[in-house]
């Protein structure tokens, strides 16, 4: 050790040099279950103050949790969790973590070093399990090497990509002594140094591609969230500054202002109409931080097959993945929109103000077949009347919203309107029921004071709904509004489109009574099935000071629209259950559903 003696650092173990590092990281809570080897951390935690552990009620749980955390504040989620089981659970979340780009450090607890191969008790490779899984991952074998690893992986969840790096903990390395301590500032990464400042020829480039554009559209993913407040700052600044349409990825919603009128909504597989026609007929597209990922493209050969391509991603590899593009932009999000804006200033540029001005009018013309119309006529609850009067009473007190997943996810995405960042909190790459309402406690532990609300299904709520016990035993005050079909929404909704109305086990027929269920989970159970009283329930859980679940029973048979049937091309949207799509051609070339 330079410029230390013996004496400079006292004798620690293993686990209390973790918690040290952990604490000198600034982490504040834990989520974790506890196991025979991960007890050493746990007696390490019991005898310090500065971070609380939340128990959660299974390991899957845990990551979660510590997604909804991480995404609702910038900062990097912290999971503990033991060795075989504990770790095997994790994997889900962890997989999502990675898809979605939040910043985990999971720690798993690994059996003691001699044993490793040996099919030990409660052993699993889960360097080998979880490789495929996660941005990075950490076996370690010293205990001297433990402080530094520790610092690293932080390093690594939070810089570039975000995403989920694990640190596997064998029990005798977390036993032993000793005198190695060394704080965040005296680690560096020997090798991994991400982009984040563009080249500069890239940022002229782009401005004058630009410039040129008749029909440009803005298409803004989760990096920018990722990026930080300032990013969406940058982000509202750069579209308004050119007067263009802007819509995000599910994952982006938030990072523009969704009441804003240059805001054209989702696009994807359940996008708004005229954001994918916008998306196919524009002739420069400007990508920000997102990964043209299947949902969003649909058919590859058909995805806006006219336009020029610029895509800014602080992931080189994500570049050229899955579409080839024209001008390609590695870098941070927020400093490559900061250096656009200032290149566009600076060279007095402006977009050719009779065409953006035909642009305007044609998307106008789209949006006049408001895609997202519903009819509520009698007392049986529409699904998306639900959703949207849940957004018109509490758009005020400007809430935080998990999802599960299914059909309730796409209508909140649909029927929210985000202003700010890191408000929305969804599975987006892996599509993992059961995500949201442990998401929801995270975030709740984030912002003790704040409306968190967990918009789910009655299927993918009881995917971990032993986390009601969790949400109790912390007093948090999440709501749960089950958006209650009796379907597996989703499933059915594509066996009745693609497969014949063949309704393959997608039925539940033995749901339990969720009045009942969170009553006996210390919660209050609110169960609306008339049109007519669903306000003044959806204020009696707004201001319900405890956990509340809450039943909404709304009709069966509804899908959710549009929709582009997978592997479709993005003016083949289906907008109701009769809808054929056409592609007439206008004699610019473009198609006008």
């Amino acid at each position: 050790m330079v410029g230390r003696t013996w004496t400079d650092v006292p004798m620690m173990s293993g686990a209390e040099m973790l918690i040290k590092a952990l604490r000198d990281q600034g982490v504040e809570v834990i989520f974790g279950y506890p196991g025979g080897a991960v007890l050493p951390i746990y007696d390490a935690l019991f005898q310090q103050n500065d971070i609380q552990h939340i128990l959660v009620r299974q390991e899957g749980g845990a990551v979660h949790a510590a997604e909804g955390y991480a995404r609702s504040t910038g900062k990097v989620g912290v999971v503990l969790v033991t060795s075989g089981p504990g770790a095997t659970n994790a994997v889900t979340g962890l997989t999502d973590a990675l898809m979605d780009s939040i910043p985990i450090v999971c720690l798993t607890g690994q059996v003691p070093t001699h044993l490793i191969g040996n099919d030990a008790f409660q052993e699993a490779d889960t360097t080998g399990i979880t490789r495929p899984c996660t941005k990075h991952n950490y076996l370690i074998k010293d205990v001297a090497d433990l402080p530094r690893i520790v610092h690293e992986a932080f390093y690594v969840a939070q810089n570039g990509r975000p995403g989920p790096v694990v640190i596997d903990l064998p029990k005798d390395v977390v036993q032993a002594k000793s005198d190695s301590y060394v704080g965040p500032d005296e680690v560096k990464h020997r090798s991994y140094r991400p982009q984040t400042k563009a080249d500069d020829a890239a940022i002229a480039e782009a401005v004058e591609m630009i410039a040129g554009a008749k029909r440009p559209i803005v298409y803004a993913g989760g990096g920018v969230i990722n990026s930080g407040p300032r990013a969406s700052e940058l982000l509202t600044r750069f579209v308004r500054l050119l007067g263009v349409p802007c819509t995000n990825t599910l994952m982006g919603l938030g990072a523009y202002p969704g009441s804003d009128p240059q805001f054209i909504g989702m696009l994807g597989m359940h996008g708004t109409y005229e954001a994918n026609l916008a998306m196919y007929n524009c002739d420069v597209m400007i990508n920000v931080g997102a990964r043209f990922d299947d949902r969003v493209t649909g058919r590859l050969d058909e995805f806006s097959p006219n336009s020029k391509k610029i895509h800014i991603d602080i992931d080189a590899s994500s570049i050229n993945k899955n579409v080839m593009v024209d001008l390609p932009i590695v870098g941070d999000a927020g400093s490559v929109l900061e250096d656009l804006l200032a290149a566009w200033k600076a060279r007095d540029l402006q977009l050719d103000q009779k065409a953006l001005k035909a642009w305007w009018a044609q998307i106008d013309e789209w949006r006049a077949r408001d895609c997202l119309k519903y009819e509520q006529k009698d007392q049986i609850i529409k699904p998306q009347h639900a959703i949207k009067r849940l957004y018109e009473l509490t758009r005020e007190r400007e809430p935080y919203i998990t999802t599960e997943v299914g059909q309730h996810q796409m209508w909140a995405a649909q029927y929210f309107k985000f202003e700010k960042p890191n408000r929305w909190m969804t599975s987006g790459g892996l599509g993992t029921m059961g995500y949201g309402m442990p998401a929801a406690l995270g975030v709740q532990r984030a912002h003790p004071d704040a409306l968190v609300i967990d918009i789910a299904g009655e299927a993918s709520i009881l995917m971990n709904i032993q986390e009601l016990s969790c949400i109790a035993q912390y007093n948090l005050p999440v709501k749960v509004f089950i958006v209650n079909n009796q379907w597996m929404g989703m499933v059915r909704q594509w066996q009745e489109l693609l497969h014949g109305g063949r309704y393959s086990e997608s039925y539940t027929a033995s749901l339990p009574d969720f009045v009942k269920l969170a009553e006996s989970f210390h919660a209050v159970g609110i169960r609306c099935e008339k049109a007519d009283d669903l306000d003044d329930k959806i204020m009696e859980m707004i201001e319900t000071p405890k956990p509340v679940i809450f039943d909404c029973l709304v009709s069966k048979d509804e899908n959710c629209f549009p929709m582009i049937p997978s592997g479709a091309a993005h003016y083949e949207m289906l907008l109701g259950p009769e809808d054929k799509a056409g592609k007439p051609i206008s004699e610019e070339g473009m198609v006008l559903v």
